[in-house]
C-alpha cells in the first residue's frame, strides 16, 4: 500500500537563506523550478506522527518539543531558552516564572502584519484583496502565475500564498488544484471573498464603441447574462487576470475594449466604471486558500476544516466505502473534486469476450468538516486508507467564520452609463 504523507522541511525562518523582498508593483516570473531538497533538511519524526494516518493523536509533549513554528509565530519570539535559578540574583528567584503550556505554544490562529504573501495578478486583483482580509497589513507580492506564487513560498521569497480555488458561480480553479498535488506547501487557512464585478473601459468611451470584452475566463463566466442583458453582444477574451485586464486597456490605450474587473482597478489605472455590479449573482463569492511552508496544530476550540487527496488503482469503485467512513462518523463533507491522474490517466481492463475496456483515473480531492486533533476525523481517514492506493492530507486549518453580505442590486447594473 503506497501512501504520501504530508511533509515538509523543519526550517525555522531565523535559519532561512537571504530573501528576496520585491517591491509591491514588481512581478515574480515563473523561472526553472529549484529542487526542493536543496532548501531544507529531510523530513522530521514529527510531521510523520502529525500525518494523523495512524490513528494516533499527538501528544502535548511532543507538540512543546517539537514544534518549530505554530499558526505563523515563530518559536523565536517565545522565551525558550533554559535558565539556571540559581544564578539569579536572591531577591528574583523568589519570583516565580509561570511554565509554558500547550495553550503558550498554541494560540488562537492569528495574522502576522508584516508577512510577505504572494498572490496571482497585478494590483487591483481580487486575490490582492484576498490577501489584505487574510492577513491585514501584509506586503501583498503580485506574481504573474499560480505557480509562481506556490514558488514564491518554497523558496523563501514569500511567507504565504493566497490562491482562489473555487468561485460559487464559475466553480472549480482546476489549475490550483493540480499546483496543490504537485508542491508541497500545506494549507493553513481559507478566506470567502465577495466578489463585485465592473465594466471598465477608458473615459469617454461609449457602448457602441466596444468590439470586446476582456477579463480572466473566471470573470467572463461569472458575468456572462448580464453582459448579454447589457446588449453586449461582442467577442469575449480571456486573459491572466481581472486588474492585468484593466491595465493592458489603460497601458495601450485600447478604446474598443472593456474591462471586467473591481473598482479599485478603476481608481489605480485611470479608467471608468460604465457598469457596476454586473456579476450574474449578487451572492458571488470566491474562496481563497493560504498556503505555507509548514502546517499549523490542528485544534478542537473552534471549527476546523480539512483538506485530503486520494486515489485508489482499482478506480472510482471504491468512492462509495471512502464516503461512508464520513458518513458513519457524522463528518460533513463541504466538497469532492475529481480530476485526472496525470501520472496513470488511463486504466485498461481485460475481458476475453468483450475486448479491452478503457477508464479514466482520477484523484479526489475532498473538504470536511473536522479537525484532525478529533479522534473521529483521525479514524475516518485510518479507514480511508484501508481503500485507497494513495491518500494525501493537504491542511487543516480554521474555517472562515466571518459574516459577509451580498452586493447591493445597483441601478448601473441593467444600464450602462454613456
Amino acid at each position: 500500500m503506497r501512501t504520501l504523507l504530508p511533509s515538509s522541511p523543519m526550517l525555522r525562518y531565523s535559519q532561512s537563506p537571504a530573501t528576496v523582498t520585491p517591491s509591491r508593483r514588481r512581478f515574480i516570473h515563473c523561472g526553472k523550478r529549484s529542487d526542493s531538497s536543496a532548501v531544507g533538511s529531510s523530513r522530521s519524526d514529527w510531521q510523520s506522527s502529525w500525518a494523523i494516518l495512524s490513528s494516533k493523536v499527538v501528544s502535548q509533549e511532543q507538540s512543546e518539543s517539537l514544534l518549530s513554528s505554530v499558526n505563523g509565530h515563530s518559536n523565536g519570539s517565545l522565551n525558550l531558552v533554559p535558565f539556571d535559578n540559581n544564578s539569579l540574583a536572591p531577591n528574583q528567584q523568589s519570583k516565580k516564572t509561570t511554565p509554558l503550556s500547550i495553550t503558550d505554544l498554541s494560540p488562537a490562529p492569528m495574522h502576522g502584519s508584516n508577512l510577505r504573501v504572494a498572490y496571482q495578478g497585478v494590483p487591483g486583483a481580487y486575490s490582492e484583496a484576498a490577501a489584505g482580509k487574510a492577513y491585514p497589513n501584509c506586503q501583498a507580492i503580485p506574481c504573474d502565475q499560480f505557480e509562481v506564487a506556490f514558488q514564491a513560498v518554497e523558496l523563501w521569497i514569500a511567507d504565504r500564498a493566497v490562491l482562489p480555488v473555487e468561485n460559487s458561480l464559475g466553480g472549480s480553479i482546476h489549475r490550483n488544484y493540480d499546483l496543490l498535488l504537485r508542491h508541497r506547501l500545506h494549507i493553513v487557512g481559507e478566506v470567502q471573498l465577495p466578489v463585485h464585478h465592473c465594466l471598465l473601459a477608458l473615459p469617454g468611451v461609449r457602448k457602441e464603441f466596444l468590439t470586446r470584452v476582456i477579463s480572466h475566463p473566471q470573470g467572463l463566466a461569472q458575468c456572462e447574462h448580464t453582459l448579454t442583458k447589457l446588449g453586449l453582444n461582442v467577442a469575449r477574451e480571456a486573459v491572466d487576470d481581472t486588474a492585468g485586464a484593466a491595465e493592458f486597456i489603460a497601458a495601450n490605450n485600447v478604446r474598443d475594449t472593456a474591462a471586467i474587473a473591481s473598482a479599485r482597478a478603476a481608481e489605480i489605472y485611470g479608467l471608468e466604471i460604465l457598469a457596476d455590479g454586473i456579476q450574474d449573482d449578487a451572492s458571488n463569492v470566491t474562496r481563497f486558500v493560504m498556503l505555507a511552508r509548514e502546517p499549523i496544530i490542528p485544534r478542537t476550540d473552534r471549527p476546523f476544516k480539512t483538506s485530503i487527496v486520494f486515489a485508489h488503482e482499482k478506480g472510482t469503485c471504491v468512492l462509495f466505502k471512502v464516503l461512508s467512513a464520513f458518513a458513519f462518523r457524522n463528518i460533513s463533507l463541504t466538497k469532492i473534486e475529481s480530476r485526472p491522474n496525470h501520472n496513470v490517466p488511463i486504466r485498461l481492463v481485460d475481458e476475453a469476450n468483450v475486448g479491452t475496456a478503457k477508464h479514466f483515473e482520477y484523484m479526489f480531492y475532498v473538504d470536511f468538516e473536522a479537525s484532525m486533533a478529533e479522534a473521529r476525523a483521525q479514524n475516518a481517514l485510518s479507514e480511508v486508507q484501508e481503500f485507497t492506493s494513495f491518500l494525501r492530507v493537504l491542511g487543516s486549518y480554521p474555517m472562515d467564520m466571518t459574516s459577509w453580505s451580498p452586493s447591493p442590486p445597483s441601478s448601473s447594473s441593467s444600464t450602462l452609463s454613456l
